[in-house]
């Protein structure tokens, strides 16, 4: 009996194929590129993974190989690129999946944002932005009119923090509409007011309408105006009451968007009112989140994501969670943009507090273009210790040891001058 994995997410294919094989069931991973897995499978046994290269953004391709696939049972799709293609295929299927119009709506944080205002969840409507507006005052006025500033503009279907902007004034936000006319958006530019405070992210399980929340992960970014995602650390000790009050509001925001089953990421800021939506991803955190829920609290929790696939109650929605060490982890940036050519201080971290751990993300001689957002770190410095924020002291002075190396693109050739006459 197989479960097919549509892409995965950086980390966490090893839980996965390890709770595959103590539920009994062979994982298949199709993948345009092998070679993105490659630190997760080099420390798997052989086999753990049928890997098949095929090209994932070939809907028909995919489907094909799913319709030979012998006692295909289920089918997980835990990205953002990917996702509303598997929920579509796991409907043709007819394997257990969700409702591909609940994904395609999270997919639009514009709309989100409008659902969860009319349900009362949330103090602001977003406002499309025209594509006139870069151009038209009287467009650029009417925003303001609708969200106040400062405001955010982003894009609705963005992610990793890219093609997001914190407009603070009338001049600032006709140079984030400039700057946007020039990008190529994954959806369309809407704005919303901007909600001050600590940013986090709620890890939760939902199963049949009931969400559980697992845990609080802190998400620590660089300074205004950007919003460069740079130290997480899990779980965050909230005091119980207010811990509840969190997971009986995640449980309301996730009824009223339609998200009734499996894992959930839900960021939100903490204002002086209260919680509010940054936005709602229908899937197991990124980065190294899925790893340090594994270890902090105690349980392999891919076991749900595939008892999900297969429309069994995961059992982590009753569990007692044994606990460990909480966890933090710190993304390594280069200092300029470049070609990744290596890191330094490694071998400085075995001597360090915490067990801290360097997890690569990119290979030397990617190209390190973007470093405004999480498409910029080169890998994760990973530590642990008996409370998030210890965990947290403990990666940042590891990551501190740590420099990520990038040689300077190549100069562009100048262009070749036309002959001589004389």
């Amino acid at each position: 009996m197989t479960v097919a994995c549509l892409e995965s997410l950086t980390f966490g294919l090893g839980h996965l194929a390890r709770a595959a094989a103590r539920l009994d069931e062979k994982l298949l991973l199709l993948t345009r590129d092998p070679d993105y897995y490659a630190y997760e499978l080099a420390r798997l046994p052989e086999g753990a993974v049928d890997v098949v290269e095929i090209d994932t953004f070939d809907t028909e391709q995919v489907a094909g190989l799913l319709a030979r696939t012998p006692d295909l049972r289920g089918l997980i799709s835990s990205t953002d690129t990917w996702m509303l293609v598997g929920a579509e295929l796991a409907e043709r299927f007819g394997l257990p999946g969700l409702d591909p119009a609940a994904l395609r709506l999270t997919r639009d944080k514009a709309a989100v944002r409008d659902l969860l205002h009319a349900a009362g969840l949330t103090r602001s409507r977003a406002a499309d932005v025209p594509e006139s507006a870069a151009d038209d005052p009287e467009s650029a006025a009417l925003l303001v009119k609708a969200v106040g500033l400062p405001a955010i503009l982003k894009d609705t279907s963005g992610t990793g923090s890219q093609n997001v902007w914190l407009v603070k004034d009338e001049p600032q936000l006709r140079a984030a509409l400039a700057e946007a006319a020039g990008r190529q958006l994954k959806g369309r530019l809407f704005a919303e007011p901007y909600f001050s405070g600590p940013v986090y992210s709620a890890e939760t399980l939902t199963w049949a309408g009931r969400t559980r929340l697992l845990g609080v992960s802190s998400r620590l970014m660089s300074a205004e105006p950007r919003f460069r995602e740079e130290v997480t650390a899990f779980p965050v000790a909230f005091p119980e009451p207010r811990r509840l009050a969190l997971e009986s509001w995640l449980g309301d925001v996730l009824s009223a968007i339609g998200y009734t089953d499996r894992f959930a990421h839900v960021e939100f800021a903490l204002t002086t009112a209260g919680p509010e939506i940054v936005e709602v991803n229908p899937r197991i955190g990124g980065a190294l989140v899925g790893e340090g829920l594994c270890r902090a609290l105690g349980v392999n929790v891919y076991e749900a994501m595939l008892e999900a696939a297969l429309g069994i109650r995961p059992g982590l929605m009753d569990a007692a969670l044994p606990g460990g060490p909480a966890v933090a982890f710190v993304l390594g940036y280069p200092a300029r943009p470049g070609t990744f050519s290596g890191v330094e201080g490694l071998d400085r971290l075995s001597d360090m507090p915490g067990s801290p751990a360097w997890y690569p993300v990119k290979s030397v001689g990617d190209p390190v273009e973007h470093l405004d957002d999480s498409r910029g770190y080169a890998g994760i410095v990973y530590a642990e210790a008996e409370t998030a924020e210890l965990a947290t002291h403990c990666a940042v002075a590891a990551a501190g040891a740590v420099r990520v190396l990038t040689e300077p693109f190549p100069e562009p050739e100048a262009a070749a001058r036309p002959a001589s006459d004389g």
